[in-house]
């Protein structure tokens, strides 16, 4: 059986504006208590906790449609919760304003999947943009932290190509650079090595770890990138079906994953379908689950009939 111990939060040095006991664990920078979500009456995320410390990268991961999306969403206020807390640095924003919301938005940056760049907009005018409109800098001292911004994600050099005339890689990466524009104390990022090939994908997960080294932000990741997550992540949180598995550091995900057939018949059956999804197999508890389901109920949305005389006659029996 897989140890399933409690991950403490990290501990930091002592600092009179975070805590008065040097004892004591810094707070979570981010803290997620008992969050619902429902889209049309379905419940999509249900009861979801998770506690994110400052300075480290937790990975957010889960098969398609498990809540990964919907908790990225959540945590950046662009759709609200029906119940439970959100904590973003000391904000809670459940319930806040949009005034509030907004002062919290500019604490943090976001790498949306396609980059989201401004295909109008040269590289160097997206990553300017929002200095220009949540700041009052000049616009030399602009245009100097554009060169900073795109020589972190080492596109200082194609400052004045438009989105249409890089590749994708690159356009992730100016994307990255307009979510550092503000100098956020958390970066989001939003399946980052989606759509890329191996080696640029490579590529972002090291940026991913530079910047956080660095810039000491801190840094939740959604994927379902196995590589990706393993290369990058301190914590890793699996979600299922919009509720939260496990919240546990990269090596014990690690030792799941590498277990062998013989060792994964003593695992429980939460620990082998985490296995079966770090691993990728084809067999096991989730497809399992899968093929389980009445395909005529699931495609007409009630119960199979059985027909116990056939709705056509043959001419030939008449």
């Amino acid at each position: 059986m897989i140890s399933n111990k409690k991950i403490l939060p990290r501990t930091q040095a002592a600092d009179p504006t975070m805590a008065d006991d040097a004892n004591q664990p810094e707070p979570p920078i981010i803290s997620l208590k008992d969050v619902v979500k429902s889209f049309d009456g379905k419940r999509v995320i249900d009861g979801l906790t998770l506690d994110i410390h400052r300075g480290e990268t937790m990975v957010v991961m889960g098969g398609s449609g498990s809540g990964k999306s919907t908790t990225l969403r959540l945590m950046i206020g662009s759709i609200p919760a029906d119940s439970g807390s959100i904590q973003i640095l000391g904000t809670n924003i459940c319930g806040a304003c949009e005034d509030d919301l907004n002062k919290m938005r500019l604490k943090i940056g976001v790498l949306f999947q396609s980059g989201a760049l401004f295909n109008s907009m040269t590289l160097a005018e997206n990553v300017a943009l929002p200095l220009i409109e949540h700041t009052d800098i000049d616009r030399e001292i602009i245009d100097i932290q554009v060169k900073i911004k795109l020589e972190l994600v080492g596109l200082r050099e194609h400052a004045d190509k438009y989105p249409a005339e890089i590749s994708g890689g690159m356009k992730k990466r100016a994307g990255l650079a307009r979510a550092l524009a503000l100098d956020p104390q958390v970066l989001f990022y939003d399946e980052p090595s989606a759509g890329l090939d191996p080696v640029t994908s490579a590529e972002i997960d090291r940026l991913i770890i530079d910047l956080s080294k660095k810039l000491g932000v801190t840094s939740i990741v959604i994927t379902h990138e196995m590589d990706s997550a393993f290369a990058i992540a301190d914590r890793m949180a699996m979600l299922d079906k919009g509720e939260m598995l496990i919240v546990e550091e990269r090596a014990w995900f690690e030792r799941v994953r590498d277990t062998t057939p013989a060792e994964a018949a003593g695992l429980s059956d939460t620990e082998r379908l985490i296995r079966q999804f770090l691993r990728g197999d084809a067999e096991g508890p989730i497809t399992d689950r899968k093929t389980a389901t009445n395909y005529a109920e699931d495609l007409l949305g009630m119960p199979m009939r059985r027909v116990t005389t056939p709705s056509v006659m043959s001419t030939r029996d008449l």
